[in-house]
């Protein structure tokens, strides 16, 4: 296991269900968030053990054993289980905005949306939850307005920018200024993990007017294809949407780097379970 502790993020090894936790957000007194891990929970095989949701085909987790994970996790980070709001991920760029009327959905109740890869709140008591193994978990606080969001952003999600769209849908719904908004850029995939083809390179060549000497999102590699760096894209899209740079926080932890801890669906080739990221209100 490779994953070290830093200053931006900490494994909770104490805990029943272990999780990360990120130092920049819990200097914020009013909420609780955490990053689950694959340790602490009851699935097995290929979900083994803390799986959130994932299923691998032709393999599929017993529903039980997902709802049993989500009550440890959600005790382990301190929020009740039945405050839990899931998204509905499918790699596209749409926010929600939810409240006390959505209390469970996605873990007690069934969800009443769809294609949801974003969630705001100021409700407290209401937990946002979103998907991952390998993608870009987006943590954002509002201090000002008691506002928060959690986006999920693979490289469909980065390239459509949905890290500004949040901070925008945070503005419309909460008066939220992009200069207050404290974000964090959760585990993920990094750089010299992801190598992509020239079809998903040639569109963040274009969406971020990449020249030929900046090397900081994509590189070409010896094999003729590219490393592509979804942690500084990013945060050139939070850049961009009016955060300061000071309130951008890079967790560093990267899922393929860290598999024996984390679910990577590139490290395990498709072949895993579901971590998760949670974001909170307290009363």
């Amino acid at each position: 296991m490779t994953f070290k502790d830093s200053n931006k993020a900490r494994l909770n090894r104490g805990a029943a269900a272990p999780y990360i936790e990120f130092p920049p957000l819990s200097d914020i007194p009013f909420i609780v968030h955490g990053f689950s891990t694959r340790l602490g929970g009851v699935s097995t095989g290929i979900f083994s053990s803390m799986n959130l949701g994932a299923d691998s085909s032709p393999y599929k987790d017993n529903p039980d054993n997902i709802k049993e994970n989500y009550i440890r996790i959600a005790e382990s980070i301190g929020v009740e289980a039945d405050s839990l709001v899931i998204s509905d991920q499918v790699h596209k760029t749409n926010i929600r905005l939810v409240d006390e009327k959505d209390r469970g959905k996605g873990f007690m109740i069934s969800k009443d949306y769809k294609e949801i890869d974003g969630l705001i709140t100021n409700t407290p008591n209401i937990t946002l939850v979103t998907k991952y193994a390998d993608c870009v978990p987006l943590y954002f606080v509002d201090p000002k307005n008691k506002a928060i969001g959690l986006s999920h952003s693979g490289w469909k999600g980065t390239v459509g920018r949905i890290g500004q769209k949040t901070v925008d849908e945070m503005g419309k719904a909460f008066g939220s200024k992009a200069t207050d908004i404290i974000a964090l850029i959760g585990p993920s995939i990094c750089m010299d993990c992801y190598e992509v083809g020239e079809d998903v390179a040639s569109q963040f060549e274009n969406a971020f007017s990449i020249k030929g000497d900046n090397i900081s999102i994509l590189t070409k590699n010896h094999r003729g294809r590219y490393q592509l760096n979804l942690w500084e894209a990013n945060k050139r899209v939070l850049l961009e949407a009016g955060l300061f740079e000071e309130n951008i926080h890079i967790s560093g932890v990267c899922t393929s780097c860290n598999s024996e801890l984390l679910f990577s669906h590139r490290k395990s080739k498709g072949l895993r379970g579901s971590l998760a990221a949670f974001l909170a209100i307290k009363d």
